[in-house]
């Protein structure tokens, strides 16, 4: 098969320059009126945009070429599975490993373990965005092979976050709602989906433009759920052991 790799790369290209540019103008305004940083400081900064620019050029290029036709001819075969109910363990597999991967999830866990002091470590919170978006898919895939609708998933899932915002503490609130953004990254929304709307070509009576979409709502949605009950554990570990002191404090003054 001849793989023309770098085929509208100039137009990948100036997509991406027209995005980097306000930032750059940005940073050049501050950089005059504000920072004055040295010339050193400019241009560490100078080839990290450089290095911005043709990395996410190169990784828009792979999407078009690579991530989103291997997606859909993943889906395509995945479809047309005898046993249907394996799409279910198969998509918590895809969906625990994209987040993994996904860049951006990797720099808001780096930055909560950073401004908390460790209180909330990386791994951990990787983890559990991990584990959280490898359910929503799986039962994205239960919401495919069935065809429920949205709305039984959606509107429950919110419910119960904004009931389970009342128990968590303001800090995982804070990052769970950031964390349903930043999960709706490039590896979800070009590999899964391309995935699903494959899926959802080869299976009987499902439209793919009407059941191959609506993942990503649930990919957004399942990270706040599980960064909240994360939240919760925390604070009822906390609570538990605030107790266990006091009560050990207790025994030791009425010893003496």
């Amino acid at each position: 098969m001849n793989l023309h790799v770098f085929e509208g790369f100039g137009q990948t290209m100036q997509e991406v320059a027209i995005a980097l540019l306000p930032l750059a103008i940005l940073f050049v305004i501050f950089h005059l009126i504000f920072l004055k940083l040295p010339v050193r400081k400019l241009m560490d900064i100078g080839v990290g945009f450089l290095l911005a620019f043709f990395g996410l050029a190169f990784f828009l290029q792979g999407v078009h070429i690579g991530f989103m036709p291997f997606g859909e001819q993943m889906g395509n075969v995945l479809g047309d599975l005898s046993y249907q109910w394996l799409l279910i363990p198969i998509g918590f597999v895809i969906g625990f490993f994209a987040i993994y991967a996904e860049p951006a999830v990797s720099v808001m866990v780096e930055q909560a373990e950073k401004v908390s002091g460790g209180y909330i470590p990386e791994k951990l919170l990787l983890y559990t965005l991990s584990i959280g978006v490898g359910i929503s898919v799986a039962l994205s895939m239960v919401r495919l092979i069935f065809g429920f609708s949205l709305w039984y998933f959606i509107v429950p899932g919110y419910i119960i976050a904004f009931i389970m915002i009342r128990y968590a503490p303001k800090t995982f609130t804070t990052i769970a709602f950031d964390s349903g953004g930043v999960s709706t990254g490039p590896m979800t929304a070009t590999f899964v989906l391309a995935m699903f709307t494959g899926i959802a070509g080869q299976i009987d009576g499902r439209d793919p433009l009407l059941d191959g979409f609506g993942m990503v709502a649930m990919v957004a949605l399942a990270p706040i759920l599980a960064v909240l009950a994360l939240g919760i554990l925390f604070s009822r570990k906390e609570k538990s052991q605030h107790v266990g002191g006091d009560s050990g404090a207790k025994a030791h003054h009425h010893d003496r």
